[in-house]
């Protein structure tokens, strides 16, 4: 409460010294009763952060008031209205009063941006902008709040896909989508153990990772310091990421684009979190064994990741799904990715099946030695409803004379 009436004060008393017309009578802006809130958030400086109130008044003129938290005791910061997002930067456009260090607040009444052009709150609602509030005069450099407003402001709908580590130990994360205003997309990738002092550039590729495909989108390369990267993807909106055929990669350097740090699937291609894993037992070869798992998109295909123990390092092994039971064998319904040697993994989109066929299908998988030793299987199982319960039943079969099956 006691932050409320110093706001409202310190409100007022700027409204009567920033305002005045042709009359040279000192009117007090009467607010109109319309106002927006857009949040800043710490920068370059943790702790700090806040909000700006855009105020519309009855007599065309608009009140920005920045209320900080965290601002230390007698600076004075330096606030502007800036054009484009603040993921893309640009110039500025509109000169804030200065927020005090003391009370954290400032409160600006203005009729026209810093080149003269008029501006009223209902166009503010739709400027392509974003605030920044820096350490000092001195220090532009340091931001300390920043925000998106106008059409650039966040509706609060977001989308998060995990990215999980690939060909480097540790480093993982996720990437956020955020839907603006305007309908754009923000896009924020937060990856964890990326080498201090790196530029890891990454995209958005067509197809699923198991898939592979060309580059549809570029973002702003990820910091290896603090593992971020933060981008505005304005030819793609937010209502298209839910079902784009997509995945992202995030490689090592503009050096090696081919060692990737971190990749998931977006889109049609997430996986719902539903999995169904397959034993594969040893057969031709001692010792070779795993499993298959299947996990569900949200588009209804699956994702096929065998990975099987002891593999010959430096082997490729050809995998398919077979027709019938194990038992029974069949022809080859699907062929996997080859499974690695090295690392007895294969991960293969299966798009001719959907999940739920799967779950139903009367087959099994083997996994063979190599592609000129096919009749060599090393490891192999029964899936959909040829899977064992796991519930038996045993019978002793005993001895019997031979003579006396003989007479009998």
């Amino acid at each position: 409460m006691k932050k409320f009436k110093l706001l409202f004060l310190f409100v007022l008393t700027s409204l009567v010294i920033t305002s005045c017309n042709d009359d040279d009578d000192l009117m007090v802006p009467e607010p109109s009763g319309n106002t927006v809130v857009y949040q800043l958030g710490s920068k370059d400086v943790d702790g700090i952060f806040g909000k700006a109130t855009f105020v519309e008044n009855t007599d065309a003129s608009v009140t920005v008031v920045l209320d900080i938290e965290g601002t230390p005791s007698d600076g004075l910061h330096p606030a502007h209205i800036h054009f484009n997002t603040a993921a893309e930067g640009g110039d500025i456009g509109l000169t804030f009063t200065p927020v005090d260090g003391n009370s954290g607040l400032s409160a600006t009444t203005f009729t026209t941006l810093n080149d003269g052009t008029a501006i009223s709150y209902a166009e503010l609602l739709d400027f392509d902008g974003y605030i920044n509030v820096h350490l000092s005069a001195d220090e532009l450099g340091t931001v300390v709040a920043q925000g998106d407003i106008g059409q650039n402001a966040l509706t609060g709908t977001s989308m998060m896909y995990d990215l999980g580590e690939k060909d480097v130990n540790g480093i993982s994360g996720n990437i956020t989508f955020s839907e603006r205003n305007n309908g754009e997309t923000l896009a924020v990738i937060e990856l964890d153990g990326t080498p201090a002092g790196g530029s890891h550039p990454a995209h958005i590729h067509a197809n699923t990772a198991a898939e592979g495909g060309d580059i549809l989108y570029t973002f702003n390369p990820v910091s290896g310091d603090t593992g971020v990267s933060v981008t505005t993807l304005s030819s793609l909106m937010f209502s298209a990421i839910a079902d784009i055929d997509a995945y992202v990669n995030v490689h090592l350097s503009m050096d090696n684009l081919g060692t990737i740090v971190a990749q998931g699937d977006i889109g049609q291609n997430d996986l719902t979190g539903t999995t169904k894993v397959y034993d594969l037992g040893e057969k031709d070869v001692a010792g070779i064994s795993g499993d298959v798992t299947f996990s569900e998109r949200v588009n209804g295909e699956a994702l096929a990741v065998i990975n099987i123990a002891n593999t010959p390092a430096g082997g490729m092994h050809p995998a398919h799904i077979h027709a019938n039971t194990a038992a029974e064998t069949g022809a080859i319904l699907f062929t996997f990715n080859l499974v690695d040697g090295d690392t007895g993994m294969s991960a293969t989109n299966v798009d001719t099946y959907t999940y739920a066929d799967i779950l139903d299908l009367d087959a099994y998988v083997n996994v063979h030695l190599s592609a000129t030793a096919l009749g060599t299987i090393v490891s192999q199982g029964d899936i959909g409803q040829n899977d064992l319960t796991g519930s038996t039943i045993v019978y002793d079969l005993g001895e019997k004379m031979l003579q006396e099956f003989l007479e009998t």
